[in-house]
């Protein structure tokens, strides 16, 4: 039977008489847009994060541009960010007219430092995008949100793949004006189609958020707000997600349990793992490293399990911007993209399983 980097089936199933419930209960209300799921769910979700506020939209991208024109990033302005995280952030950042000032990587963590932060800033940075990769909060974010005040830069944090991860006994997400999550199906919190949010502590920045994702409106049909779109979550999707939310913390830890039986057991020289593995990092994703990662993606796939590779070009290397940064060099960043893979890891995953994919890694000749 193969092994799946993510199997969704297994988690649906695990939940799929209180999903039908929520969406009957949706449908026999006939509220399917901004109604009760949605403001109980963005009250339950800024519970969760420790914040005063949250914005719930139709994805997480919207949520980081949203989040950039929340912090007044206009044309021509200069965003800093990571550029080994698949674009999406960056994407954002042009979205907005903006200019990604790209950001190397610590070469263990895959996230950004505060010098790389203080590097962006230095380069003329409005708005600072520090995004919680692979699961693994950044251990550094309370001084950069400090750094970041001292200087006048707005801070958002993207954590599209760090629901519940904790730094220094807060919640990732508490630390910045604002943070930015994806509820896409495959996150430590999905739903079962897109949705994202943004979670704040400010007032005013929440009144902007929730005016931006509705066409600008102070009133219905009254705009004053340029640059704004329409970007809401449904009913049915936030209902979903509250059924999800309790047993985040939960499936987290199996997360981290997994990872831990990973550590334990790979024992392949070629193979560089990750080395943290506490309250900080609720493994959305396994990444390891391999100088020659297409024969292990081979091997593997020979015993019927699959891989993926998170990210294998650098933001910075995409073909339409690529031009534009010939004088970029991001020595983590691209040795990382040349050998990240990315091992199944989910909350549902048996113990079988698992000893078939270490034997796999450990069978494995470079």
């Amino acid at each position: 039977m193969n092994i799946l980097i993510n199997n969704l089936s297994d988690r649906i199933s695990s939940k799929e008489e209180k999903l039908l419930q929520a969406v009957h209960n949706v449908l026999k209300s006939g509220m399917i847009v901004l109604g009760p799921e949605v403001k109980a769910f963005e009250a339950e979700f800024a519970k969760y994060v420790g914040v005063t506020h949250c914005i719930s939209m139709a994805n997480g991208t919207d949520s980081l541009e949203l989040s950039l024109k929340a912090l007044g990033v206009e044309k021509n302005d200069k965003v800093g960010t990571a550029a080994n995280a698949g674009m999406y952030t960056t994407t954002a950042v042009l979205a907005a007219g903006a200019t990604p000032v790209f950001m190397d990587v610590d070469f263990k963590t895959r996230n950004a430092t505060l010098d790389s932060v203080k590097t962006a800033i230095s380069a003329g940075a409005k708005v600072i995008v520090v995004t919680h990769l692979y699961g693994q909060g950044v251990k550094e974010i309370e001084q950069i949100a400090d750094y970041c005040k001292n200087h006048n830069v707005g801070l958002i944090e993207d954590c599209a793949q760090a629901h519940g991860a904790i730094i220094n006994d807060k919640m990732v997400g508490s630390f910045g004006d604002v943070a930015s999550f994806s509820f896409y199906p495959t996150k430590n919190l999905g739903a079962l189609g897109d949705g994202g949010a943004v979670v704040t502590n400010s007032d005013t920045l929440a009144d902007t958020l929730r005016r931006l994702r509705q066409y600008g409106w102070s009133t219905k049909y009254h705009v004053d707000l340029k640059n704004s779109r329409n970007s809401r979550l449904d009913e049915i999707q936030a209902a979903i997600l509250r059924v999800f939310l309790p047993q985040l913390d939960q499936d987290n830890q199996k997360r981290r349990d997994i990872a831990a039986y990973y550590l334990k057991n790979i024992k392949n020289e070629h193979i560089v793992m990750p080395q943290m593995i506490d309250e900080s990092y609720v493994a959305h994703l396994f990444v390891v490293q391999c100088q020659n990662r297409e024969s292990l993606k081979a091997h593997l796939f020979e015993k019927h399990i699959y891989t993926d590779i998170h990210y294998p070009v650098p933001d910075h290397k995409q073909s339409i911007i690529s031009s534009e940064f010939t004088d970029v060099t991001l020595a983590n960043t691209e040795q990382l993209s040349n050998e990240v893979i990315t091992l199944p890891c989910y909350p549902e995953m048996t113990l079988e399983q698992l000893e078939t994919i270490v034997e796999g890694v450990n069978s494995w000749r470079k």
